[in-house]
């Protein structure tokens, strides 16, 4: 059986920062509010008027192709997930797929909130296990800065912009993507969601002076249950693949909020050290977050870790994917 293997990885962040001290000038809070409720320090912001989630996408996709040496013409397919799509249509996809000359590739988004990533890797592996395609592109791209409103305290702190992205070829080996769970549940609608922008609720006067195009969340509600979600998820997929705490390399949770992550990695005993984690400096970049944490911790992964990776989103949707790295760092 051919395993789905991410046999590369890139990503990029915008050069503009927005540290704390720069925020507290901007809306009522400060460097030790934000610091104790969500662990974020600063996070980088994508400027330049014009350029939506594609161009961070692009940067990232052209940056793997280089450091892969993949020709451009044996890229079967693109996905794209993300949140901050750079229109209602046509698929941010297509344009990344244009724009990086993949012309021999097919292209869609996936709209999973920040669980995007873990699920998109799904459906590439399904992709390659089937024999369909042979190289796929999986991409998130979050310009998260435009649905972020930055007169409000309890939100602004937390988003950052960025993409990552990965190649998923097949592997005889074992290696790759093992196992993964996922689950939706409509129910967590009205905690978490952008009020306004779509068919219940189209762009209007009045929806703009209500501040409803921006991100909307409940953050109790979340927190409860972003915690309770990735903790059962993370645990059902180590059970069924025989897996103790002691097994895993690396424990990469989506990097929502500190306080999510270490209580969730709390809960699972995983000691600290296996952690990964970058929210300090990027803050939430939704479905970028976890392919953007590994790439930048790509030089103390080895060729063989057992990884198990969570995300909770809106919708709710949320999982856990279990993976076995297959890139040698040597190489």
């Amino acid at each position: 059986m051919q395993h789905a293997i991410i046999s590369g990885i890139a990503s990029y962040v915008p050069d503009d920062i927005l540290d704390n001290e720069m925020l507290s000038k901007m809306v009522d809070t400060n460097d030790e509010w934000i610091t104790t409720r969500v662990g974020v320090k600063e996070r980088r912001i994508l400027k330049e008027e014009g350029k939506g989630s594609s161009y961070l996408g692009i940067q990232a996709v052209n940056k793997l192709l280089a450091e892969t040496g993949t020709p451009k013409e044996e890229i079967d397919l693109l996905v794209c997930a993300t949140s901050n799509p750079d229109y209602r249509f046509p698929s941010t996809a297509s344009v990344i797929q244009h724009e990086c000359g993949l012309h021999h590739a097919y292209g869609y988004d996936i709209q999973a909130a920040c669980a995007g990533f873990i699920v998109t890797m799904q459906a590439a592996r399904a992709y390659i296990e089937s024999g369909l395609y042979k190289k796929i592109i999986v991409v998130c791209a979050e310009k998260m800065s435009s649905m972020t409103n930055y007169d409000d305290r309890a939100t602004c702190p937390l988003f950052g912009d960025a993409a990552a992205a990965v190649l998923v070829e097949p592997c005889n080996e074992e290696l790759g993507v093992i196992d993964g769970e996922f689950h939706v549940d409509g129910t967590g609608l009205p905690h978490l969601l952008m009020k306004a922008g779509g068919s219940v609720l189209p762009a209007s006067h009045a929806t703009v002076d209500a501040a409803e195009h921006y991100v909307y969340q409940e953050g109790r509600a979340v927190y409860k249950h972003a915690v309770s979600d990735m903790l059962s998820s993370s645990q059902h997929v180590m059970e069924r693949n025989g897996l103790t705490v002691d097994d895993i390399d690396w424990f990469v949770p989506h990097q929502a909020n500190l306080r999510i992550i270490e209580a969730v990695g709390g809960r699972l005993k995983v000691p600290e050290e296996k952690v990964l984690v970058n929210i300090q400096h990027r803050g939430n970049t939704s479905a970028a977050s976890i392919p953007l944490c590994l790439d930048e911790c790509k030089g103390r992964l080895h060729k063989g870790d057992k990884i198990v990776m969570t995300a909770f989103g809106a919708g709710f949707t949320w999982g856990a994917l279990y993976l076995i790295w297959a890139i040698d760092p040597k190489k």
